[in-house]
């Protein structure tokens, strides 16, 4: 068994070694995972084997449990935190048993052949940021045009023309009819095109000057040029600053939003 203070795993351990292993690794709360052939049976709110495969079983401090297939993202099954755990050994099979009472359900999960036990001490305080999707860049111009440009008001958001739905619509401080169309990554010439088409449809039926502003992080190369010929603009959108103005602003609806500037 090869330890350290944050680390310690076993190789090809005995099913008794690795019964020892797994047992401290849960009374200390660590992460534990422990890789070999098993076989699950699930009783809850319904009833599932999973016949014998080479999987990943893991055991999280807050007592969570996850069994992974050595493919694909999302476990075959799971238990979320709080979980009872019971482990012993029957002859020659590891059962690792996770319980829970409200609802009453329990995850066993049996090996026969055991590759790897690992435990690991893991802190982790970081903050998890999730920055912003284009549905909230659209509404984090919406609630502050300003982080547009300065004086820009917005009319409507998903205003339908006969190409698609413009994501935001409105007029500048000098009155013209602006076209927005946000993009969440480097945008192309598919988003360029897009915005052009949008610019034609509105202009036919526009009594006053149209502008066609492309908002996103950054624009691919040689992009510019196609603006420029086209007539077109580009403004960075940061996605991160649009989280931020979402937190400050996330118990405001758009609909108060709106009805709150057709008061002024």
């Amino acid at each position: 068994m090869v330890t350290s203070k944050p680390l310690s795993f076993l190789i090809n351990p005995t099913v008794g070694e690795a019964e020892s292993a797994v047992k401290e690794a849960i009374a200390q709360h660590k992460t534990l995972l422990v890789v070999g052939n098993c076989w699950v049976d699930y009783l809850g709110r319904a009833r599932s084997t999973l016949e014998p495969g080479e999987r990943i079983l893991m055991i999280k401090g807050d007592g969570s449990l996850l069994v992974h297939r050595p493919v694909g993202y999302e476990p075959v099954n799971w238990q979320p935190p709080g979980c009872i755990f019971h482990t012993q050994k029957r002859k020659d099979v590891l059962e690792v048993r996770a319980v829970r009472h409200k609802p009453a359900e329990s995850v066993k999960v049996f090996f026969d052949k055991i590759y790897m036990v690992s435990a690991l001490h893991l802190v982790d305080s970081g903050e998890f940021s999730l920055y912003a999707s284009e549905e909230d860049m659209q509404r984090a111009v919406l609630l502050e045009p300003s982080i547009l440009e300065e004086g820009f008001k917005p009319i409507s958001y998903e205003k339908s023309v006969e190409p698609g739905f413009v994501d935001v619509y409105g007029v500048d401080k000098d009155g013209r009819l602006v076209v927005v169309e946000i993009k969440r990554r480097t945008a192309g010439k598919e988003a360029v095109l897009q915005l052009a088409k949008y610019i034609e449809a509105i202009k036919s039926k526009a009594d006053r000057e149209v502008r066609g502003v492309l908002a996103a992080p950054d624009i691919a190369k040689n992009v510019q040029r196609l603006l420029t010929t086209l007539g077109l603009e580009f403004k960075v959108l940061n996605p991160k600053k649009c989280s931020e103005i979402l937190k400050k602003a996330k118990t405001r609806k758009l609909e108060t939003f709106f009805t709150e500037r057709s008061v002024k």
